[in-house]
């Protein structure tokens, strides 16, 4: 649905001195949308945004049922269409991305699933990065190719490796930078210059950068997904993703169809969270991305790791355009190359006393994992080397603690690890 923020509209005895009742977001700078976009305020004028926690919908006769249904009156008839929670949660991350439309999913895998499958038939083509998700990957390497979808891979970092793959016509191109777990990143706009010039359409999995640092349709993008599970909520609570793009038919004709029909849909009450989630988004990511640069630095040198991988330091081979492209941050996340393997690896997650073990990325918390045995595991020994992804990669998702108590914790397992 296009999205149309409405003002907040308080009644003229609740009005502030000062206030625009025909104010609208367009003029609002980033942190006020991620507060204020999309508030629709009920009958009670409730200060924070309602949860309507229902799966359907009642009308006054069966001539408004009929109306519904055919699409002359527009309202809601199903929460597996549309619900009033997810319609602020859509519309206010919509405002940050810079979309016209958004959908709501399940999950950022249902997200990427929907976005994909939407536009691709038997015989088509598909263009990705190398380095994904791993679960990106299956849907890229096993699931479309069931369908008859033809997809090829390539160094996400080598342009040139885009140009000859996208001197044949392609359906679809999709990239994730930064890259999970390996950081990499991708020129979106040089992508996507070449994937319109053969009539591809390039959808950009935003979920590491976020908003705050990183706006694939400004830079060409044609869709962009989220696993808002991860930073837009914030603190580990609860699944969800979301669809966004500019293009009406895009949206209208292809997306919207096939989210109605397969029924991925968002929870109201997830939508809820991720609404709240999103009003400290700007504060939190900025936190996250100071503390894993701070981090970052103070590894550097430590006899125990072989190779910091974080954009925001001068030595990633990404840095100079990750500093262009995210907003002159590195991000919240890095991995650690250790010496020793596997074995290293496992002692230096063992060794954290602050810092948790877990698959999960984006919490307040900070989390650790090892991504050759966990999130990773199932692709092939020559997949992961592909990848990057060795048996001595650490990966960190930096939260929202003391700095000084992060790197204290980094730096004492790292000693015990030698």
């Amino acid at each position: 649905m296009p999205v149309s923020v409405p003002p907040v509209r308080p009644s003229d005895e609740e009005s502030p001195p000062g206030h625009d009742p025909a104010a609208t977001a367009a003029g609002w700078r980033p942190r006020t949308r991620m507060v204020r976009g999309g508030l629709e305020r009920g009958p009670h004028s409730e200060t924070c945004e309602a949860l309507y926690l229902t799966s359907g919908y009642v009308y006054p006769d069966a001539d408004a049922a009929r109306r519904a249904f055919d699409g002359t009156d527009e309202r809601y008839v199903y929460s597996r269409f549309r619900n009033p929670t997810n319609t602020q949660f859509e519309q206010r991350l919509a405002l940050l991305e810079g979309a016209r439309f958004a959908r709501a999913t399940a999950s950022g895998m249902a997200a990427v699933t929907a976005a994909l499958m939407s536009q691709v038939s038997a015989g088509d083509r598909v263009v990705a990065s190398r380095n994904l998700f791993v679960s990106c990957h299956y849907v890229l390497s096993e699931l479309l190719p069931r369908f008859g979808v033809t997809v090829d891979f390539v160094p996400g970092s080598d342009l040139d490796a885009w140009r000859a793959a996208l001197t044949t016509p392609a359906t679809c191109v999709f990239l994730e930078t930064p890259s999970n777990p390996g950081l990499e990143i991708i020129d979106i706009a040089a992508v996507a210059e070449m994937a319109r010039a053969t009539g591809a359409r390039l959808v950009v999995d935003n979920a590491f950068a976020t908003p705050v640092l990183q706006q694939p349709l400004a830079l060409g993008a044609d869709v962009v997904v989220h696993s808002a599970t991860k930073y837009l909520d914030g603190q580990g609570r609860c699944l969800g993703g979301m669809v966004l793009c500019n293009d009406e038919a895009f949206d209208a004709e292809v997306l919207q169809p096939f989210l109605r029909h397969t029924g991925p849909a968002l929870s109201p009450f997830n939508a809820w969270l991720m609404v709240k989630g999103l009003e400290t988004l700007d504060l939190r990511v900025r936190a996250h991305c100071a503390s894993a640069l701070a981090l970052a630095q103070a590894i550097l040198g430590h006899p125990a790791v072989t190779a910091v991988r974080y954009p925001g330091l001068p030595d990633h081979p990404g840095h100079a355009l990750a500093m262009a492209q995210m907003d002159g941050c590195g991000g919240g996340m890095l991995a650690l190359e250790m010496t020793g393997g596997q074995a290293a690896a496992f002692r230096v997650l063992d060794g954290l006393r602050l810092i948790d073990t877990s698959n999960n990325l984006g919490d307040a918390k900070s989390l650790a994992c090892h991504p050759a045995t966990t999130t990773h595991q199932r692709l092939s020994d020559e997949e992961r080397r592909a990848q990057g992804i060795t048996p001595s990669l650490v990966r960190f998702s930096v939260g929202l603690e003391d700095t000084r108590d992060l790197v204290t914790d980094v730096l004492r397992a790292l000693d015990g690890a030698r």
